[in-house]
C-alpha cells in the first residue's frame, strides 16, 4: 500500500484571524460558510486536522515545559517497533496503512471503547470512512504510549482531531 502524507494549511475564515476574536471581522455564519467550502468526503479522508493557534513572543524565548524532542523520538521509535512487531510477516508497515478489514483485526475494542464509539458514531455522524480513520489514529495514540489495547481516552483524544465542521462557532 501506498501512503500519501500532505499537510493543507488553510484560514479558518475570510480574514484568517479566526477564532481570535480581537482580530477577527468576521461574522459567525461567514465562518461556517468559509469553512464549508471544503468538502464533507474530503476532510473525511484526512486523519488529523489541528487548529495552529499563532505564536507568541514570549513562548519563543522561553524554553517550553513538557518533553524534549528526545524524548517525543524515543516514544515514536518505540510505537515503529510496535508497529513492525504487529504487522510482521504482512504488507503492512504502520498504522495508516491498514484497510478496513486489518482495523477489525488489529484495532479491536473492548465493551466500554465500543459503546463509547457507538455514540460518538451517532453523535458525530460518522461515515463508515470517518470511523475507521479515527480508530487507526486511536491505535497510534495507544502505540505512543505503549499501550497493547485502544482505550477510551485513546479514542476521545483521536475524535478530538477530526474536523468539527466548525460547529463550535
Amino acid at each position: 500500500m501506498n501512503c500519501i502524507n500532505f499537510i493543507v494549511p488553510m484560514n479558518p475564515c475570510p480574514c484568517g484571524h479566526y477564532p481570535d476574536m480581537a482580530r477577527c471581522r468576521c461574522a459567525p455564519y461567514e465562518v461556517r460558510r468559509y469553512l464549508g467550502r471544503v468538502s464533507g468526503p474530503i476532510l473525511d479522508r484526512i486523519d488529523i486536522c489541528v487548529e495552529v493557534e499563532p505564536l507568541r513572543f514570549r513562548d519563543m524565548i522561553e524554553k517550553p515545559a513538557g518533553e524534549s524532542s528526545a524524548q517525543i523520538r524515543e516514544r515514536v521509535l518505540a510505537a515503529r517497533k510496535m508497529q513492525s512487531d504487529r504487522f510482521a510477516g504482512t504488507k503492512l508497515r504502520f498504522n495508516t496503512d491498514m484497510g478496513v478489514a486489518d482495523v477489525e483485526k488489529y484495532c479491536r475494542l473492548e465493551e466500554k471503547e465500543r459503546n463509547y464509539m457507538e455514540r460518538m458514531f451517532s453523535v458525530m455522524h460518522l461515515s463508515a470512512r470517518g470511523y475507521h480513520r479515527i480508530l487507526k489514529v486511536a491505535r497510534t495514540i495507544a502505540d505512543l504510549e505503549g499501550s497493547t489495547g485502544i482505550r477510551e481516552e485513546h479514542l476521545a483524544e483521536a475524535i478530538c482531531y477530526r474536523y468539527n465542521g466548525g460547529q463550535d462557532i
